[in-house]
């Protein structure tokens, strides 16, 4: 019956797919929708280079009106674009109170900037700028999403460690009571003992009904992670194990975060942009030289009994005085460009105190490896011994659960340590401003 249950709870692992941290990464970068969000976000900001571009470029406008009314000067100008006007409509009758009139009319216009005061150059320097911001953030976006897959994957493969740990620990509580009921047959021990022991065991019992919640949670968060629903299935491939760290120093990741992380970037172009904006400001007081051109006809009907004719001519305009409005402009980009220059200071600093924060992190974890590792050696030892005392009678059931307990919490400090150490080297991959989905920290 046993093994028919047993077999029963395996089924559901049967259809589990399996899934590498890798391949767990590359997932959530193709379904994950922030990623997605961000990409339109890089596209929208390649097409505002285009916008700003077209400034310097002709404006070429077509326009269609028809008008009737009887109007005098209406009428009297209409007559002359059409040119239909004749000696009989100076007549002073017909000239104050004309008939109705209906006019077609079909304008062409083409307006070209000569020179517009460095206003195209400006935009398009700022838009440059600003789609290079967008594509740190989209790197930003596709970062943070690497590091939470590697978060919430390392902690389903810990919970489901923990959850193996405390199967083991009922187990061994339950040989220790068949081993407790053997000793006190042989005359040798009392219902208090066998007591104790169920007691432990409805303990240890409790634990892994509570792991087992925490796996299922643990799951489900690994699932958000990739933009799955919650209930799928896997079968984790990548075990926790000790990272394979590589020789750096600290302040090479300070300088390498400096240099590489996208909010460093960020900084940096937002400097750079705040010193666009403040140089367009001055430009404002420039000139601005355009020519225009235009081609109209005029026409009683819409394709007869009309004429045309056109215009062009060059225009220059001068800001000569705005009312002071510029002058605060000038004013008010110069103190965004003064706190972009601090803001890139603090965003410098910030970056490189994640990477203390991830470089302490993963070397105390690594210590704690070292530590936990000798510890569960002695602790397993420790309980061998003692259970082969208990079964001679030479050490009683309290030193028996103590050591049975010391071992499970061994054990789990040891995976904990695991966990947080393969944290720590990812986190320390993203602090330093490298965490890609190649990333060996990742295979």
């Amino acid at each position: 019956m046993r093994s028919f249950c047993i077999f029963l709870l395996a089924l559901p692992a049967l259809a589990q797919q399996p899934l590498s941290l890798h391949d767990a990464v590359q997932l959530a970068l193709k379904e994950n929708r922030a990623i997605a969000a961000s990409g339109a976000g890089t596209r929208a900001a390649t097409e505002r280079i285009n916008q700003a571009k077209s400034g310097m470029l002709p404006k070429v406008n077509v326009s269609e009106s028809v008008m009737r009314g009887n109007n005098p000067v209406y009428v009297f100008s209409s007559l002359l674009t059409q040119h239909q006007f004749g000696p009989g409509n100076f007549n002073i009758g017909p000239l104050n109170r004309p008939d109705a009139l209906t006019n077609f009319q079909t304008q062409l216009t083409v307006d070209q900037p000569l020179y517009d005061a460095r206003h195209t150059r400006n935009a398009t320097t700022a838009a440059q700028l600003g789609g290079k911001m967008a594509a740190e953030d989209e790197r930003r976006v596709r970062m943070e999403t690497i590091a939470r897959v590697a978060q919430t994957y390392y902690g389903a493969a810990l919970a489901a460690e923990n959850l193996k740990t405390a199967v083991q620990a009922v187990r061994s509580a339950e040989a220790d009571l068949r081993r407790a009921e053997d000793v006190r047959t042989a005359g040798m021990s009392t219902d208090a003992d066998v007591l104790s022991i169920k007691v432990h065991l409805a303990a240890v019992n409790e634990q892994r009904i509570t792991r087992q919640a925490q796996l299922d949670v643990a799951k489900a968060a690994l699932n958000d992670a990739l933009g799955l629903p919650l209930e799928t299935e896997h079968a984790l491939t990548t075990a926790l194990s000790p990272a394979t760290l590589g020789e750096t120093t600290i302040a090479a990741l300070e300088k390498e975060a400096g240099d590489a992380r996208p909010e460093a970037r960020q900084s940096k172009l937002a400097t750079s942009l705040a010193g666009a904006q403040d140089k367009a400001a001055h430009d404002s007081w420039l000139p601005q030289v355009g020519v225009r051109a235009a081609f109209e006809t005029d026409a009683q009907r819409f394709a007869t009994r009309g004429g045309a004719n056109w215009m062009a001519g060059v225009t220059v305009r001068w800001n000569v005085f705005n009312g002071f409005a510029d002058r605060s402009r000038m004013a008010e980009t110069s103190s965004l460009l003064e706190r972009a220059h601090a803001d890139e200071q603090r965003a410098t600093s910030g970056v490189k105190l994640q990477v203390r924060q991830a470089y302490a992190g993963l070397q105390a974890a690594s210590q704690r490896i070292q530590v936990a590792t000798a510890s569960v050696s002695a602790a397993e030892e420790s309980l061998r011994i003692t259970q082969n005392r208990y079964e001679a009678g030479l050490a009683t059931v309290t030193d028996l659960l103590r050591t049975e307990t010391a071992l499970l919490e061994t054990r789990t400090r040891y995976l904990a340590a695991l966990h947080d150490e393969r944290v720590a080297a990812t986190m320390v991959e993203f602090a330093a401003g490298r965490l890609t989905a190649d990333s060996g920290v990742l295979n």
